[in-house]
C-alpha cells in the first residue's frame, strides 16, 4: 500500500496513545501538521515558543498516562526546545521529540535549517533516530516510545526528512503497536531476591528506620504507606518526589531531612540508623547541597544502577523498578514481622504526635512573622490548601517560591505536584500549568510562579486563552530574583542583576486574554482565590498577582547557605566574611 511518511507517523503516534502534540509548523513539518489535523485522537497544539512546547510535553508525561510529544521544525525549533528537553532528561521524564529534517534526496548543500541535530541533542536524550525510508517510520516510533518509557525514562528524538513526509511510497505492511509488542522478546531481569531479603533484615534490626522517596517512587504510594506504617518510619521526599507520599499522612515529615529541612523532618530523622531510599539520585536539591547526613545502613532502590554509591555509599543496592521491588519487599517484611515482638502502637503514637507538634510549631512560627503590608506566604498556602481539592494539581517553577511551596503546601495525591528539579529551568510553570489542565480538564490546576520566571514564558498564556484553558497563575511578585538575591545579600551586601524592572502584570493579562486579580494583603487571600478559581472554571486563564513577603527565609535556603559556607577553605571563608562585614558597615 502507498502511504506518505506523514501518514505513517500519524498512525504510529495514534497507536502509542499520544493525545497532544506541541510545536510550531514550518516548512519542514507542514505535511505532518496536515496529517495531525486529520486525527480523531490527537490534538496538535500551537505554542508561542518551542521551549514552552517542551515544558508542556514534559507536564503531559508527568500528570497523565500519555507521553508528551513535540512536533517541531529542525534547527531553531530544536535549539528553542532544548531547555525543556534537558529538563525532561535530567528529571527522568519520558518525551518524544519529532522534528522535520532537510531533504535527504537533494543534491544541494546548505539547505535551510541544515545542521547536525543529533550531535546537539546527544547529551540530553536517551537516543536519537534519523529516518531513511518510509518502511522505518512506524517501527522507529514504537521503538522510540519504548526507549523513552523504559528503564529510567527520558526524551527520544526522531528526525523525519521533509521529502519522506511528503512523498507516498509502497509500505509492505502496517503493524499495530500491539502486534509489535507481541513480537518483542524482552527478558526482564529477575528481582534481586537475596538483596531484598538482606534489606528486610536490616530494616527489622533498625531502632529508628526512615524512608526517603523520590520521583521514582511516585507510582508506589500505596506500598510506601504500608511500608512506613509497618516499620513505624518517618517519611521524607525529594522536591520532585513531593507527591510520592500524601502530605496529610501522619508519618509524612516534608521535603528532605537534616538541617536544611523543616523541623518535623530534621527531628524525625535525627537518630535514623537505617534509611530506605527509593527512586532518588541523592542529587543537589534533594540533599540540600549535599549537606544531608545519611546513615551507613543505606538501602538504595533505583531503576538506574548508575546512581548507586555516587554521593552516599549504600549498604544494599537494589536495581529495579519500584513498582516491582516494593511489593516483594513488603511481602517479605510482613512474613518476618509475624515473629517480631514489641509494642509498635506506642512508638507510632509517639512518633506521629511529635511530627504533628513540630509541623504546627513551624506553621505558628510563620504566622507570627510580621509581613507588614504584604502577603504572608504561610497565610496564602493555608488558604490555598483549604480551597484546593485533594485531587487539585500544583505546578511550581524554579525560585524562592518553589521551596516555600514545598515547606508550606501539603500535596495529597501522587503526580499532583510537578517541578523543574535537576535541570532546574526557570520558565517551566506557565506552559506546564497549561498542559496539566489540558491533560486533566476536570481538575483544578494552579501554578505558583516567581515574577522572574513568569516573565520568561508568560506570553504562552495566549495558548491558554485561545484554547479556553482555565487555570490560575499565581505570580509571587517581589520585584527580584528572590532566591539568588537572598543568596547575594549576606556575602556580598549587593543584589547585582537580581532586581527586576517594573512590570505591569495587569497589562500582560490584557495582552494575553487573561483575567487579572491583584492581592496585596492577608485579609483578601480567601476572596481572591475564590474569584480566581471561579473564573478558571469558566475556561478563563487568570493571573493572580500577589504582593508576597519574602523577608523570612525558608529552612532550605538557610540550610544550604550554612552548608556551602562551611565547605569553603578557611582563607576564602575569612575573605568573604570580612568583605560582608565591611560592606555592611560602609554600605
Amino acid at each position: 500500500m502507498k502511504k506518505t511518511g506523514a501518514w505513517l507517523l500519524r498512525f504510529a503516534l495514534e497507536e502509542i496513545g499520544v493525545r497532544y502534540t506541541f510545536g510550531i509548523p514550518g516548512v519542514h513539518n507542514t505535511e505532518i501538521y496536515d496529517e495531525l489535523n486529520n486525527s480523531n485522537s490527537i490534538q496538535p497544539i500551537l505554542v508561542t515558543h518551542e521551549g514552552c512546547g517542551a515544558f508542556m510535553a514534559d507536564a503531559i508525561s508527568r500528570t497523565s498516562h500519555s507521553i508528551g510529544t513535540l512536533v517541531i521544525v529542525p534547527a531553531a525549533g530544536v535549539t528553542h526546545a532544548a531547555s525543556g528537553i534537558g529538563e525532561a532528561y535530567l528529571d527522568g521524564i519520558p518525551m518524544l521529540v519529532i522534528s522535520g529534517g532537510v531533504r535527504s534526496d537533494s543534491k544541494f548543500k546548505y539547505q535551510l535549517h541544515d545542521m547536525d541535530q543529533h550531535s546537539l541533542l546527544k547529551p540530553i536524550t536517551k537516543q536519537t533516530f534519523k529516518i531513511k525510508s518510509h518502511s522505518e517510520i512506524i517501527e522507529t516510533i514504537y521503538q522510540a516510545y519504548q526507549i523513552a518509557t523504559s528503564g529510567e525514562p527520558g526524551p527520544v528524538f526522531v528526525e523525519i526528512p521533509v521529502n519522506i513526509q511528503l512523498y507516498a511510497e509502497n509500505v509492505p505492511s502496517i503493524q499495530s503497536y500491539h502486534t509489535y509488542c507481541n513480537k518483542q522478546t524482552i527478558d526482564p531481569s529477575p528481582p534481586q531476591v537475596q538483596s531484598i531479603a538482606e534489606a528486610v533484615e536490616l530494616l527489622l534490626e533498625a531502632k529508628a528506620p526512615g524512608i526517603f522517596l523520590g520521583w521514582g517512587a511516585v507510582d508506589t504510594t500505596k506500598e510506601s504507606i504500608e511500608l512506613a506504617e509497618l516499620l513505624v518510619a518517618p517519611v521524607a521526599t525529594t522536591l520532585q518526589g513531593l507527591s510520592s507520599f500524601p502530605g496529610n499522612h501522619p508519618l509524612f515529615c516534608g521535603m528532605s531531612f537534616g538541617e536544611a529541612a523543616v523541623p518535623a523532618a530534621t527531628n524525625a530523622f535525627l537518630h535514623c540508623d537505617c534509611l530506605l531510599a527509593i527512586g532518588t539520585r541523592f542529587s543537589e536539591i534533594a540533599t540540600a547541597s549535599f549537606g544531608t547526613k545519611v546513615p551507613k545502613n543505606l538501602i538504595h532502590i533505583d531503576i538506574n544502577p548508575d546512581v548507586f554509591n555516587q554521593n552516599y555509599p549504600s549498604k544494599i543496592s537494589i536495581e529495579g523498578d519500584s513498582k516491582i521491588i516494593l511489593p516483594i519487599l513488603l511481602q517479605k517484611l510482613k512474613e518476618r514481622l509475624v515473629f517480631r515482638t514489641g509494642d509498635t502502637n506506642s512508638r507510632m503514637v509517639s512518633l506521629t504526635e511529635t511530627i504533628k507538634i513540630n509541623k504546627q510549631q513551624y506553621i505558628d512560627e510563620w504566622l507570627l512573622h510580621d509581613s507588614k503590608n504584604k502577603v504572608n506566604p504561610c497565610q496564602f498556602f493555608l488558604n490555598l490548601r483549604n480551597r484546593l481539592p485533594d485531587d487539585g494539581f500544583v505546578v511550581v517553577d524554579d525560585g524562592n517560591h518553589t521551596f516555600l511551596t514545598a515547606e508550606l503546601m501539603p500535596i495529597h495525591k501522587p503526580r499532583h505536584f510537578i517541578s523543574p528539579t535537576d535541570f532546574n529551568c526557570m520558565g517551566y510553570a506557565v506552559p506546564a500549568t497549561i498542559a496539566t489542565k489540558l491533560a486533566n480538564p476536570d481538575k483544578d490546576v494552579i501554578g505558583i510562579i516567581g515574577d522572574g520566571a513568569f516573565l520568561m514564558t508568560c506570553m504562552e498564556i495566549v495558548t491558554a486563552s485561545k484554547n479556553k484553558i482555565g487555570v490560575v497563575f499565581v505570580v509571587f511578585n517581589d520585584g527580584e530574583l528572590a532566591q539568588i538575591a537572598q543568596a547575594q545579600e549576606i556575602p556580598y551586601n549587593r543584589k547585582t542583576c537580581t532586581i527586576l524592572g517594573t512590570t505591569e502584570f495587569e497589562h500582560i493579562a490584557l495582552a494575553t486574554g487573561a483575567a487579572y486579580i491583584r492581592l496585596e494583603t492577608n485579609d483578601k487571600i480567601k476572596e481572591s482565590l475564590q474569584i480566581a478559581f471561579s473564573l478558571a472554571k469558566e475556561g478563563k486563564p487568570v493571573i493572580l498577582d500577589v504582593s508576597i513577603d519574602y523577608s523570612k527565609k525558608t529552612r532550605f535556603t538557610k540550610g544550604i547557605v550554612g552548608t556551602n559556607l562551611q565547605r569553603l577553605p578557611f582563607a576564602t571563608k575569612v575573605r568573604m566574611i570580612g568583605r560582608a562585614i565591611i560592606r555592611k558597615l560602609t554600605g
